[in-house]
């Protein structure tokens, strides 16, 4: 059985492996020349597998007119033609009872994801800088910790456990919190959430991959579009060729729909771009993860330096705001965290587009065509799903083969 794999980001990259244990041949394709070049590269590191929470929720469509308007400096958005049937669904799943469907469909696929991870953890001939940090999300309002107390709630029922501190047990709890002036009445703290590399973890495996008889990566080359006759996948042109394939799995985050035009199915994909700044840690870094919610800025410690990440700006596939918006994620970094950073140090800056499906939910699994499959639409959190996601699919991608 021959399965090719279009993306070569962690979500790509991960599907290649569990489909190698089942015993298929892989083709790993992608148009950078290297592995975990978009998504995977810079992102926030967390494996949140708490923070599940639907973004498309009663709260943020109360703050949707401001953030039109420019009100939110850790979101932009320009409105344009692509972005106005997205938006529309988007606003559909605004209702209290899509977003704790929304959540709760996530929350699964998370708590599995860890397990998995755990299992490959124990596999794997190599480090990715995997840390047992967990995790607290600062909350700045009453009206935030009444949220967060109901999500608590909800998720305990489904086997995650967090907890709702208050300001002084957070500071307890993570002291490089005192040292920072950021307005906060409590907390939410997540002990089973960690950190990790994804740019480690998915360099690594390709290099375990390639050891192996069952993966090929076929790096710099595009997928151009995707043939299909009579509803089955046909093959995969790429610009030298066409490729056959037994099956494919589009695992090309925030450029599925592209290629997908090709076979005349829409994913409702849109491109979030975030951002993220890498430096050496300073007096006061916290050793846990730490995101303060109503600034959407991430504090991790990772490979010994900490990452900033944060924003979430609906621009469309454009980056040319890249140097702007790091340097407004550094002023908000300097300003609620002084000194858990070495701000002055040389830094590693990152852009990237994150595939965002309007209720949050990844596409894992066939489509309309047949032999063709998706594993994309993961949003923020494709590195905390990865292995979940990767091993459904994989393992529907070889029941259906068989």
């Amino acid at each position: 059985m021959h399965v090719v794999v279009i993306g070569a980001g962690v979500i790509g990259v991960t599907t290649a492996y569990y489909l190698s244990e089942l015993g298929c041949q892989v083709t790993v394709i992608d148009r950078a020349s290297d592995v975990g070049d978009g998504a995977s590269f810079g992102n926030a590191g967390q494996l949140a597998y708490s923070y599940t929470d639907a973004l498309a929720n009663p709260a943020f469509l109360a703050k949707i007119p401001g953030i039109i308007g420019g009100r939110d400096p850790g979101c932009r958005v320009r409105v344009h033609p692509e972005l106005i049937p997205w938006g529309l669904r988007f606003l559909s799943e605004c209702t209290r009872g899509r977003a704790r469907e929304n959540t709760v469909s996530v929350l699964k696929i998370a708590l599995e994801s860890e397990q998995l991870l755990k299992k490959l953890r124990q596999q794997l001939p190599f480090d990715f800088s995997h840390r047992p940090a967990g995790k607290l999300v600062l909350l700045a309002s009453q009206e935030a910790v009444q949220k967060a107390q109901a999500g608590v709630a909800l998720k305990r029922d489904y086997g995650c456990e967090t907890e709702v501190l208050s300001r002084e047990a957070s500071i307890e709890l993570e002291p490089a919190l005192a040292d920072m002036p950021v307005d906060f009445c409590a907390a939410v703290y997540s002990r089973q959430d960690s950190v990790g590399d994804s740019y480690m973890f998915t360099t690594s495996m390709r290099r375990v991959l390639e050891e192996s008889a069952n993966v090929q990566f076929r790096l710099g080359v595009n997928a151009k579009r995707l043939v299909e006759e009579r509803r089955k996948l046909k093959c995969v042109e790429l610009d030298d060729g066409e490729l056959a394939a037994d099956a494919a799995i589009v695992c090309s985050g925030a450029w599925s729909g592209q290629l997908l035009k090709s076979v005349h199915i829409n994913p409702h994909i849109y491109p979030v771009r975030g951002y993220s700044v890498t430096l050496p840690t300073g007096t006061s870094a916290p050793a846990m993860s730490v995101t303060v919610l109503n600034k959407r800025t991430v504090f991790s410690r990772i490979n010994g330096k900490l990452r900033i990440s944060g924003f979430a700006d609906f621009l469309g596939f454009n980056d040319s705001s890249d140097e702007r918006r790091t340097a407004d994620l550094l002023d908000v970094a300097r300003e609620i965290a002084p000194h858990a950073a070495d701000y002055g140090a040389d830094q590693q800056h990152w852009g990237g587009f994150r595939p965002m499906t309007p209720n949050g939910r990844p596409l894992v699994g066939p489509t309309k065509i047949d032999r063709l499959f998706l594993n994309t639409g993961h949003g923020m959190l494709g590195w905390t799903l990865a292995c979940a996601s990767s091993h459904r699919v994989a393992r529907t991608v070889a029941w259906s083969l068989r």
